[in-house]
């Protein structure tokens, strides 16, 4: 077999966000994360404006379009205020993601069949700017296929429900899962789509996705500023960074 082409990996710095917020504090400071990250071998940086600011504030975007080296993917509902941030920084990336004020982390994928008219609207700004768009989304064929129609360049496949149903020892479901990720994977591939995954993934879960050929980008966040406590971001990262390339080996 040959070797898969090297995955990119994106850092999400959002909860080194919710740390400094806990206290009102500067610190940590998300823009030194994303430069330990670039130097433990991350390719860009994730970072999600919530509509309820959570973690990551409008000055961090600012500061992150100032300073930083790698390219950023910004995460957002698609609401009229974010698509003005948006268009005011025109980031590399922007992954349109659905939000409940209400969850503690994003519950799932955006239902783009559904609204397929509006984000067809919403995206074309974006895109002219020069912006890359990509639908978070669930392995559904038929998200896949409307992610592809209103003309986004990328779909980031959930992973969280593979990363949990591993987490409670429901290997069968986790497999079948799995097996319904790669046949999202490479349905999105064949329709043109680049493909991206993310969501949950930790060293137990990653090597089964990062093995997937048609998936080109992994975004991991919570699990890497988790495990930064114990053995600290730059080792975290380069942990992960290891697993990735073992699997694509």
């Amino acid at each position: 077999m040959q070797p898969l082409g090297k995955l990119r990996l994106g850092v999400n710095i959002d909860h080194v966000a919710t740390v400094r917020n806990a206290r009102g504090s500067a610190y940590p400071d998300p823009l030194r994360a994303a430069e330990i990250a670039e130097a433990a071998g991350a390719s860009g940086i994730t970072a999600h404006l919530r509509e309820d600011r959570r973690h990551i504030s409008d000055a961090d975007i600012d500061a992150l379009m100032a300073g930083l080296k790698l390219p950023l993917n910004l995460e957002m509902a698609a609401t009229d205020e974010m698509q003005k941030i948006a268009l005011r920084h025109k980031p590399h990336a922007i992954c349109l993601v659905p939000e409940n004020r209400q969850e503690r982390t994003t519950e799932g994928g955006l239902d783009v069949a559904v609204d397929d008219n509006r984000l067809a609207q919403y995206i074309a700004p974006l895109r002219e700017a020069g912006c890359r768009v990509s639908m978070f989304i669930g392995h559904d064929p038929r998200q896949i296929q409307a992610s592809a129609r209103i003309g986004a360049a990328v779909v980031e496949l959930h992973t969280g429900a593979y990363c949990d149903l591993h987490a409670e020892g429901r290997f069968e479901e986790r497999d079948a899962e799995l097996a319904a990720l790669r046949e999202g994977a490479a349905l999105a591939h064949s329709l043109g789509l680049e493909v991206h995954a993310g969501h949950g993934l930790t060293y137990e879960t990653v090597k089964p996705i990062a093995a997937i050929p048609e998936i080109m980008e992994l975004n991991i966040g919570h699990f890497l500023i988790s495990e930064a406590i114990f053995r600290g971001l730059g080792p975290a990262i380069e942990e992960m960074r290891r697993l990735m390339d073992e699997a694509r080996a």
